[in-house]
């Protein structure tokens, strides 16, 4: 195929983009939890940025896009990027094979990390990275396979614009399957107040904008070319994420009293979880229905979770999982109307001519996908999870002490915080005491001896 230079050149920026991403999520998650466990949840992860890149590279881009296998592509098609190159294109596509992979790949580094906000405080560093591993080839590669990679699930005619399905509910659905198998943070009452509020909140600021405009290449580069659809897609993401932010912001400022920073940018990424799996299939108007359907949705997921007393720390669940859910859903009954499925014919207007559009069938199709794949991620994680369990304990020592980043990672911050200057007063309370009591002590043998 014919290599465009301007597709080659966008797909360049939407690569970087979407690696952005990743540590967009790392300042996300860090500033929601307390700030003795910024650090380890950055770790969680910057680290998918080195294991996932590796298994990508060695294996992992074959087994979603090499030759099928049914459930799964072959391991050995593309063994370590080989028959990619850097000037020639995959049969339907405009840009490099090389480039198409690594872009690729920026999805598998972030995935696996969409997980570690659900179970923030409770999982050790080391049963982390072979948990993450062994979920990207039993979980992830499979999925990619059978709706972008050619499998039966995508010649069956399941789509999924940028991620949904593949991200989004793979990860959300396995996140709640691993809250059952590494349990509830112990919390001592007088501290919940502590775990419960984030502690920096411009940190969780930072990461939304980080999101947001990587967010522009997960969902606009996912048209793979410089092309209508990569403009339809951004622009649609523009308007769930805006909608869904302004309603998820009102929702809380009428419940609470106050409008919260926080609220805000959960709801913007709602609404784009949520945008994701349509985004290059549906008009503007449908994006902003799909926005206002997002908050909606997602907020009572979360206050779902929260009542069912799962311990999902930072609502992975009911943001990412059940967001890609209902949008994967959604997109049958949104997309652009029967005038758009021949794109000889097709009216201007249409976004993606040719490829999908909205029907009961495809609704159901979707809807089925959609299931599947989250009972899928559930099963296999809980497996992935108590089979390593067998092996090393998946739990920090004591859940309810902050000492898990300390003896894993660095000090996250120099300065005293609230953490260490707790533990300094209790050693001064401490020497008090055995002062008191050795003062006692001596008084006692004074007497005595009197």
């Amino acid at each position: 195929m014919v290599v465009e230079v301007a597709s080659t050149a966008w797909m360049l920026v939407a690569m970087a983009l979407v690696q952005l991403m990743t540590p967009g999520l790392a300042f996300f998650y860090g500033g929601l939890v307390k700030e003795t466990s910024v650090l380890t949840m950055m770790m969680q992860n910057y680290a998918s940025m080195g294991a996932a890149s590796i298994i990508w590279f060695a294996f992992g881009f074959s087994m979603c896009f090499g030759d099928s296998w049914g459930f799964i592509g072959s391991p050995w098609t593309y063994l370590g990027f080989r028959h990619l190159s850097v000037r020639e294109a995959l049969p339907g596509q405009v840009i490099p094979s090389e480039l198409f992979a690594a872009y690729q790949g920026m999805f598998a580094i972030i995935t696996p990390a969409l997980m570690t906000g659900a179970f923030a405080d409770r999982l050790r560093f080391k049963p982390y990275l072979i948990f993450m591993c062994l979920w990207l080839v039993l979980v992830y590669f499979p999925w990619c396979h059978l709706i972008w990679g050619g499998g039966w699930l995508a010649q069956w005619g399941v789509v999924d614009f940028a991620g949904g399905i593949v991200v989004h509910v793979t990860a959300g659905f396995s996140a709640l399957a691993s809250l059952s198998v590494i349990g509830h943070r112990e919390i001592p009452e007088d501290e919940k107040h502590i775990h419960e509020t984030p502690h920096n909140i411009p940190f969780v600021a930072l990461g939304t904008a980080l999101l947001w405009f990587g967010w522009f290449g997960f969902n606009g580069g996912s048209a793979v070319a410089a092309n209508g659809v990569a403009i339809g897609a951004a622009v649609n993401s523009q308007i769930a994420a805006s909608v869904a932010l302004f309603l998820w912001l009102i929702i809380e400022w009428l419940r609470f009293g106050r409008p919260s920073l926080v609220g805000l940018c959960v709801g913007a990424i709602a609404g784009f979880a949520t945008i994701t799996p349509a985004a290059g299939y549906l008009q503007p108007w449908a994006a902003f229905v799909l926005g206002l359907i997002a908050t909606v949705f997602c907020y009572a997921c979360t206050e779902l979770i929260n009542r069912l007393g799962l311990d999902d720390a930072l609502d992975v669940w009911g943001v990412h999982g059940m967001g890609g859910f209902i949008g994967a859903i959604m997109l049958g009954t949104l997309a652009d109307g029967s005038e758009c499925a021949d794109e000889a014919t097709a009216p201007k207007f249409c976004i993606n001519p040719g490829t999908v559009t909205a029907s009961l069938s495809q609704t159901g199709k979707q809807t089925a996908a959609v299931l599947m794949c989250a009972v899928y991620s559930v099963v296999v994680t809980l497996i992935i999870l108590k089979g390593i369990s067998l092996c090393m304990p998946l739990n920090p020592p004591s859940l309810h002490v902050d000492l898990h980043e300390l003896a894993e990672h660095e000090k996250a911050y120099h300065s005293p915080t609230r953490a260490y200057l707790t533990d300094v007063l209790m050693a001064v309370q401490s020497s008090q005491s055995q002062s008191k009591g050795s003062q006692s002590a001596d008084e006692s043998s004074a007497s005595e001896s009197a």
